[in-house]
């Protein structure tokens, strides 16, 4: 779960994803030293649900001194996860925007199916948006899905999502850290690697709500980002 100036939705974001029936879940909190506290905060709820459990920490948090974009922090939390022995890597917002009861769905899917990434959707049968996302926005994402899946062939109808479980293995295929892309574009170039390696790609429909607190991190560099690395990806392996 990164986090830049996200203290008004951590606590209740943590207590939500802790609270969820998975024995062997672990929260790790990636925070590119946000200004707001965020990493302080993080610190305070990991040393609270860390209290009694007997040396198995629940949480932890992984500072990062610069923000130098969001897929960087995932690479930066997966990598961690991966070698503290994750079996699966479930990647959130924490801004709320994502369903926390979805995982366990996301798990069940991965486990009976062997996938080795499953995406919670907004644009399969039983996906949706929040009624409070503007038409201009819904027709941006639309478009960008539509785009980036045509430029690059892939059958995954929300390639762009930021809510997806992967398994350790098909992380460790694809190798974290050459890939290339900084920003939101991460979810793009993730996904199209993981299947272009043979990985099975399954989605399930979740309800994407739009953030009550604090403010969206998307700017106009990253949107450039995310137009350029599909046909970037594409011609890298035509």
């Amino acid at each position: 779960m990164p986090t830049y100036n996200e203290a008004a939705n951590l606590p209740r974001m943590a207590e939500a994803v802790l609270g969820l029936p998975l024995g062997g879940l672990h929260l790790k909190v990636v925070d590119d030293s946000s200004p707001d506290g965020t990493g302080r905060i993080a610190e305070e709820i990991a040393e609270k649900y860390n209290a009694g459990t007997g040396g198995r920490r629940r949480m932890s948090v992984l500072h990062r001194t610069e923000k130098d974009g969001l897929g960087r922090a995932y690479t930066a939390g997966m990598s961690a996860a991966l070698e503290e022995g994750a079996a699966y890597v479930v990647q959130m917002d924490a801004d709320g925007s994502h369903p926390v009861e979805a995982v366990p769905r996301m798990l069940d899917t991965a486990v009976a199916s062997g996938a080795g990434l499953v995406v919670g959707s907004r644009y399969v049968e039983g996906g949706s948006l929040a009624e409070d996302w503007g038409v201009h926005r819904v027709l941006l994402s639309r478009f960008a899905n539509r785009y980036a899946r045509t430029v690059l062939g892939t059958e995954i109808k929300d390639i762009t999502a930021g809510f997806n479980l992967w398994s350790a293995q098909t992380l460790r295929e694809i190798d974290l850290a050459t890939l290339d892309s900084a920003g939101y574009s991460f979810q793009v170039e993730l996904k199209y690697r993981a299947v272009r390696a043979g990985h099975s790609a399954m989605e399930i429909p979740i309800r994407f709500e739009e953030r009550t607190e604090g403010v969206s991190k998307m700017t106009l560099r990253t949107q450039l980002e995310s137009a350029v690395v599909p046909i970037r990806l594409r011609l890298k392996n035509w």
